[in-house]
């Protein structure tokens, strides 16, 4: 953990922000103070240990692991403000009331110690307004920190620095939000409603007035404003009832009340009385009864419903015409040309919006960068308001926003003919406000693959792989097939990189810069080969994986594994392989091959016996590993947590976890460089398996299971071909089974499973649905 001096933190306000802080600061191993106000005499700190409670039970989780929860120290205002001088870092997440924050500031100063930092957590209220009164030396110490919800998966931190904020403090702040919490600090100007909420609320008000004023439907206004411009599915009606109906106007007031009168948003802020009226109904989205869209389930069913906002009537959910062709693929130029109302609605938000952004810089923050990364990690767009500006064209938006009567804002004009971003020498530039490129500087300790890529070509590559240089003697294996899907080609290339790097590099790491590390073999590929009963290729898919990632671990360097996103299937066995492990902390991680009818092939049985032997605290003997990992595989057990996954043996107990994703290839590189001294490879393991009596006590509990109405038919059935492989076959209790036994047991129970059309039926389930097929 950086060393940065906050060795503990308390958080005032236990509300859904502040109690998700909390969780965040102890998800980071970092003890927490979560303090509320007194609302029972009888039980003084229920809402704080309340919070605790529901974010035990909430789903996704706030906490990344029971474990975590333990370093959340509960209290109260009344008793307990004395313990923030105990504190590094006061963090207040109260009701967004300044004369309420500024009481509690009054308290707090008089009892923490000097030196020590306070923030507030507010998305609304100014800087200035909030430290109005307090001392000098309070005021040094003071910034905002602006978290967005959930504050564990949403990356975005705000920071704004006050005229006196010490910059030391606020660089402390900056660094732990950096490197222990996992957040990508944002600079943001004392302006209302900072970055990307000013933006994010203007985006949502021009795409509501538009679907009401041109007749657009909310199906045909989310299927727009959602995959075609890069930004969550949800679109803009779904998203209004995922954050609430009811938030819309509070944030219309606030923006309206503290933003001057010639702003553009004070001309489109405007409230419609069918939101009105859904509010004052109880629809105020998914916490309610539903929103724009609802769930029915008269007489039993569950139809999903969409309002009609001409009428206010909900009916079941229209089809929208799906947008073909580059316009629904993320080309916003083809978009904003397409002819009709695709075209039209898809204009009347970019148009307003991304003049609108490009008009409140240096005003919200100093640079483009920052509205662009706020826009991407606080509101989850593939790309930011800049970067979609050179999609379409700086040139071609400006004639277009003139031709429309709507603003050309200075930057806009100050870019001609260029781009607001460029290539310059291997480095990624931004177009600045003096009207100049400047290089965009990344943190120190953040290594990212694509500014590797700007300079630099690929050492190996092919279809589904690549291999690159990342400097001082490391070289990384990328995955670059759909969903960084493994097949053949993947271990082809494996193959090619171990005698290269063996010769001119000293160690590799395995890791990319997708969405997910990867789902797993390429289930598609696989399904075609049986389709043609192209049982050799399969066989040779699985054996050849086999060699690859064994020829992986025994290779003459060593070999860090670098997952985040989902690492399942294959893509798990792939890290099991590794020498070692640098996880990013949101990595979910398992062996779910169960759930389309197989087992584990590319070594994972093998592996997790070896970790589960090893692990502390468990009883030595055959069985106790073997029951284990066949109670995580058979059911497809998947780690929600980097966390979660030491606990359940995919990740060792000296492995590492990266909490900040930007930081993750750096903290990899430095692993493996550090393994590479005196680097021996590891000698394959041995095991003890229970043999045939253990497989009729695995087969015994899925019995039961299936009683019970918790395993369907075919369930048993590959539950029974996982046994065999774990229990060792026929093997004695008293002889030892080689990894190349096992190897082998592990290829010929799959192979049988793959035979089975109840298999190529969960396959093809998978496929079509994204879903199991329970069968």
């Amino acid at each position: 953990m950086a060393d940065n001096g906050i060795k503990k933190v308390c958080v005032i306000g236990a509300g859904t922000m502040g109690a998700g802080i909390a969780a965040q600061v102890a998800n980071a191993g970092v003890p927490v103070l979560l303090l509320d106000i007194v609302r029972d005499p009888e039980n003084r700190n229920a809402v704080a240990a309340g919070a605790v409670e529901r974010m035990l039970k909430t789903d996704p989780a706030p906490f990344m692991g029971k474990r975590a929860a333990k370093l959340v120290e509960v209290g109260n205002i009344e008793d307990d403000l004395a313990k923030v001088a105990e504190c590094d870092w006061v963090v207040e997440a109260i009701i967004e009331k300044l004369d309420l924050k500024q009481d509690l500031y009054a308290k707090l100063e008089a009892v923490r110690r000097p030196g020590t930092a306070v923030s507030s957590n507010t998305s609304t209220i100014p800087l200035a307004q909030l430290t109005e009164g307090r001392s000098d030396a309070f005021k040094r110490d003071f910034l905002i920190t602006h978290f967005f919800n959930p504050p564990r998966y949403m990356r975005l931190i705000e920071i704004v620095a006050g005229p006196h904020s010490d910059a030391a403090t606020v660089a402390k702040v900056r660094d732990f939000t950096d490197r222990v919490l996992g957040k990508t600090p944002v600079d943001a100007e004392d302006s209302p409603g900072f970055i990307a909420n000013r933006i994010g609320t203007f985006w949502i008000q021009a795409a509501v007035n538009a679907a009401f004023d041109m007749g657009v439907s909310v199906e045909m206004a989310d299927a727009v404003a959602g995959k075609p411009m890069g930004v969550p599915k949800t679109g803009i009606f779904g998203l209004i009832d995922l954050i609430g109906l009811d938030l819309m106007p509070y944030l219309q007031k606030s923006l309206t009340s503290t933003l001057p009168a010639s702003d553009p948003y004070q001309a489109i802020a405007r409230s419609e009385p069918l939101i009105e009226k859904l509010i004052a109904e109880g629809y105020t989205g998914r916490k309610g009864k539903g929103g724009f869209y609802r769930i029915n389930r008269e007489g039993g069913g569950k139809v999903k419903e969409a309002i009609n906002l001409a009428t206010g009537e909900y009916a079941p959910e229209g089809r929208a015409p799906e947008i073909s062709g580059p316009a629904g693929k993320g080309d916003l130029a083809a978009l904003i040309a397409t002819k009709g109302v695709v075209g039209e609605y898809a204009w009347a938000i970019l148009g307003p919006t991304l003049s609108y952004a490009a008009s409140i810089v240096p005003e919200a923050t100093k640079t483009i960068v920052g509205v662009d990364d706020a826009m991407k990690l606080g509101y989850n767009w593939k790309a930011g308001p800049f970067e979609m500006i050179d999609k379409i064209g700086p040139a071609v938006l400006r004639a277009k926003l003139a031709d429309n009567g709507l603003p050309v804002p200075p930057l806009l004009e100050a870019v001609g003919e260029g781009t607001f971003y460029r290539i310059e020498g291997g480095k990624r530039q931004f177009f600045g406000t003096d009207g100049q490129y400047h290089d965009v500087v990344r943190g120190e300790g953040v290594l990212l693959l694509a500014d590797i890529k700007l300079a630099s070509q690929p050492i190996l590559k092919n279809g589904s792989a690549a291999l690159w240089d990342v400097g001082d003697g490391v070289a990384c294996l990328e995955f670059t097939g759909k969903m960084n899907a493994l097949d053949n080609e993947v271990m082809k290339l494996i193959g090619e990189a171990i005698p290269l790097v063996a010769e001119k590099f000293k160690a590799m790491v395995i890791y990319n810069e997708g969405t997910h590390f990867s789902a797993g073999a390429n289930l598609g590929l696989a399904l075609f080969a049986v389709n043609i009963a192209a049982w050799g290729e399969i066989e040779k898919l699985v054996s050849g994986g086999q060699q690859a990632f064994k020829a992986l671990k025994y290779a003459p360097f060593p070999v860090v594994a670098a997952p985040s996103g989902m690492a399942l299937g294959g893509g798990c066995e792939a890290v099991l392989n590794s020498d070692s492990v640098q996880a990013h902390a949101e990595t979910y991680i398992g062996l779910v091959e169960t759930g389309v009818g197989l087992i584990p092939g590319w070594g994972g049985c093998g592996e997790m016996l070896e970790r589960w032997q090893a692990m502390p605290g468990l009883p030595k003997g055959p069985m106790p590993a073997v029951a284990k990992v066949f109670e995580i595989v058979s059911t497809a057990t998947v780690a929600k947590s980097a966390a979660e996954a030491k606990e359940l043996g995919f990740l060792r107990p000296t492995d590492g976890i990266t909490m900040n994703r930007d930081r993750l290839l750096a903290d990899a590189k430095a692993r493996a460089l550090k393994l590479a001294e005196g680097y021996t490879p590891p000698a394959p393991p041995e095991f003890f398996l229970p043999g045939p009596s253990g497989k009729a006590a695995l087969d015994l509990a899925v019995q039961g299971f299936r009683a019970r109405g918790l395993a369907t038919p075919y369930d048993e059935v590959v539950a029974g071909k996982l046994a065999t492989v774990l229990t060792g076959g026929d093997t004695d209790p008293t002889q030892t089974v080689t990894e190349e036994q096992l190897l082998a047991l592990e290829l010929a129970e799959f192979m049988e499973l793959v035979h089975e059309p109840r298999s190529m039926d969960r396959i093809e389930h998978m496929l079509a649905t994204g879903k199991p097929l329970r069968n």
